[in-house]
């Protein structure tokens, strides 16, 4: 198993020479992006460019030069349900990158999924709690799912955020993310 957070899995099984990559990004799971800084997805919040049948890719390390898996390739499907963002993809082993990822997760080093996203415009609510801020994500735009080290639902947050709200009413601090998720 890998990505244990909050119900979430990230499994790799060998089936018949394939190696087969199952993985779930839940909805509804608070996180904790940085002190003050948390973030929730809300229930289908990729649901749009996944209906439309684009292409999402499936990296490593969020890295298009690493490329495992792609629904134009046909070994990505990507399923968008109110419980959770679900991957399944089959990975061949030849290229020195996929190697690399599955000794990798052979050692126990990869045990995470992140998404790659952009915030649809008007597809997050910002709330004040006290001293802290919490962004939800309705809508967002998913590229791409990747393998990481450490995801950031969990407590473990490796990914680049700008949470620089600039001094405005809380109602507008809104426009003040940064809406690329890397």
């Amino acid at each position: 198993m890998l990505w244990a957070a909050h119900g979430s899995a990230l499994e790799l099984r060998t089936e018949g020479g394939a190696t087969r990559l199952r993985a779930t990004f839940p909805y509804g799971a608070e996180a904790e992006l940085a002190p003050g800084r948390r973030e929730v997805f809300a229930s289908r919040a990729f649901a749009a460019r996944i209906e439309a049948g684009e292409d999402i890719h499936l990296l490593a390390g969020h890295d298009y030069e690493k490329p495992l898996a792609s629904r134009a390739a046909g070994n990505l499907q990507v399923t968008d349900t109110d419980a959770a963002l679900v991957i399944e993809a089959t990975i061949d082993g030849t290229t020195t990158w996929a190697r690399d990822f599955l000794a990798a997760h052979g050692a126990g080093l990869i045990r995470g999924m992140s998404p790659g996203f952009r915030v649809s415009p008007g597809g997050e609510r910002i709330e004040s709690r006290g001293d802290a801020l919490l962004r939800t994500v309705t809508a967002a735009e998913l590229f791409e799912v990747s393998a990481v080290t450490r995801p950031a639902y969990d407590g473990a947050q490796i990914e680049a955020r700008s949470w620089q709200p600039v001094a405005q009413p809380a109602a507008r601090l809104v426009n003040h993310l940064n809406r690329w998720r890397v």
